[in-house]
């Protein structure tokens, strides 16, 4: 049986997102916290390049406040 989703799935891991922190987490919901962590931003203005995936859209619509997201 072929899984027909499968080369879909590939060719949107080949956009990519550029996220940076703008915002400190500093009173930030723990749970906001380690979103943040996850996503890879551990400092003030660091940017990470992330797929862009519906993992990671999710990921940042609830951190949004303190993100900036930019396409790469």
């Amino acid at each position: 049986m072929k899984r027909f989703w499968v080369k879909e799935e590939f060719e949107m891991a080949d956009k990519k997102l550029k996220v940076t922190l703008i915002k400190s987490t500093i009173g930030a919901v723990p749970k906001n916290k380690k979103t943040i962590e996850a996503l890879g931003l551990t400092k003030l203005y660091k940017t990470v390049e992330l797929p862009d995936n519906a993992a990671t859209a999710g990921a940042l619509r609830k951190v949004a406040p303190y993100v900036k997201v930019e396409e790469a």
